[in-house]
């Protein structure tokens, strides 16, 4: 038992002297602008030193699931040990822990805590809504090509269960905003429920002009379902400023949370129109908590997203975004002088993208040089191929590039090089 006390000790130390080094590098670059401090080393030397990671492998593959900073990830392991010692005793204290981060969760990306549900990760977060909002035969849900494919499938379902009718814009990338406000307000018919769509696409992080579409919706009485599994945590925004009815989240991307993390953001007075998952009793019918309804809970992983939260609190919202388009324009701006490069995602400002950008290479095929950089580099990156994949077609190929703050510039500069020679030698 006297181990077993030291060891928890040691972890619990750890991981509060990481989060205090992110804080105290924090007070050491005060007021400086967000744009200054993502060009001062020191300072996200401090940040990176905060997780366990592979520096034999150049990760710029973060688009999926992130590395979680070492004090979320020692949470987690402390809060599975105490409820594994006693399960049916100690699940209730951790799952009261909970409701606190669910408080701060709410205060962080502006919403009230009476419309945030805590999930396992935007597909859950989504079909939640997507399934849970009634639609008859003939009814449409407008969507695009480019969203995320587990969403998409989810609406093939329904069509084939319900007859519902599910239009997909396609749009060239990169965009701008008044031409996909343009295309969804062409494709709104009468018969036209739902509108889906991503707040910044998993693809080339295209984003998109929420606010504008969601006042659209409204205007014909059209019901919002926003994917923002790429955005919170990614760059700042509040919730409740989006106008949108719906909004889920995937908490282990940009967040950094233990994976089975996720949110669901619902507008008050949109809770009772959507179902839960799971059945709940008829009296939490506008309780934000009947869309936590699993079962079970993975109580250890929801509680450890307490520590993920205070590690991005710790940085700063402003900063982290910075840091990300300072990494990601690192790479475009070395590469974009190359007739043969093609920067896929819009980086003009005020900034349209941050740490989630796309590249195509003309004459090389996506899968090729992903092989070529992961064989030759050990840099792994994401490719992007429409031609092929269930239910979605891409005009376009190429390569999906998503460093994170604990991305070195050495790392960065290793990409540029990688890339450089692909364009002098080709990748066979």
């Amino acid at each position: 038992m006297r181990a077993a006390g030291l060891a928890g000790t040691f972890v619990s130390a750890t991981g509060a002297s990481a989060l205090a080094r992110a804080a105290s590098a924090g007070q050491l670059v005060g007021d400086s602008p967000p744009e200054a401090v993502a060009q001062d080393e020191d300072y996200w030397r401090e940040i990176q030193l905060g997780f366990e990671l592979d520096r034999t492998i150049i990760n710029l593959d973060n688009g999926g699931t992130c590395p979680t900073p070492r004090v979320a990830l020692q949470s987690e392991e402390r809060f599975m040990e105490m409820i594994n010692m006693a399960p049916t005793f100690y699940q209730g204290p951790v799952a009261e822990r909970v409701q606190t981060i669910r408080v701060g969760m709410a205060h962080e990306f502006g919403c009230t805590p009476e419309e945030l549900a805590l999930t396992r990760g935007a597909s859950e977060s989504l079909q939640i809504v997507q399934n849970g909002i009634d639609l008859k035969a003939g009814d449409e849900v407008l969507t695009t090509e480019q969203d995320y494919p587990r969403m998409l499938v989810t609406w093939d379902q329904r069509m084939r269960r319900e007859a519902i009718v599910v239009p997909r814009i396609q749009f060239p990338v990169p965009t701008t905003a008044d031409d996909l406000v343009s295309r969804f307000e062409r494709a709104i018919t009468p018969r036209t429920k739902v509108l889906h769509f991503c707040h910044i696409t998993n693809v080339t992080g295209q984003l998109f002009p929420v606010q504008r579409l969601c006042r659209l919706a409204r205007s014909r009485g059209i019901v919002t379902i926003v994917d923002g599994a790429h955005a919170l945590g990614h760059f700042p925004f509040k919730l409740r400023d989006l106008e949108c009815d719906a909004y889920g989240v995937s908490l282990h991307k940009w967040l950094l949370a233990p994976m089975g993390n996720g949110c669901l953001y619902v507008r008050r007075e949109m809770i009772p129109k959507f179902w839960p998952l799971q059945a709940v009793p008829e009296s939490q019918g506008s309780d934000i908590r009947k869309f936590e309804a699993i079962g079970t809970h993975p109580w250890a992983i929801r509680a450890a997203l307490g520590e993920a939260l205070a590690y991005h609190q710790a940085i700063g919202g402003d900063r982290k975004a910075a840091r990300l388009r300072y990494l990601t324009l690192r790479w475009v701006n070395a590469l974009k002088g190359n007739s043969r490069i093609k920067v896929l995602s819009e980086m003009s400002e005020p900034a349209q993208t941050w740490g989630l950008a796309a590249v195509h290479i003309d004459g090389i095929g996506a899968r090729d040089l992903v092989r070529f950089l992961l064989d030759k580099y050990r840099i792994m990156v994401s490719p992007l191929f429409g031609q092929g994949r269930p239910n979605q077609v891409y005009e376009f190929q190429g390569i999906r590039v998503t460093p994170n703050i604990y991305t070195t510039l050495e790392e960065i500069d290793t990409f540029v090089t990688a890339m450089e020679q692909a364009l002098r030698s080709g990748v066979s």
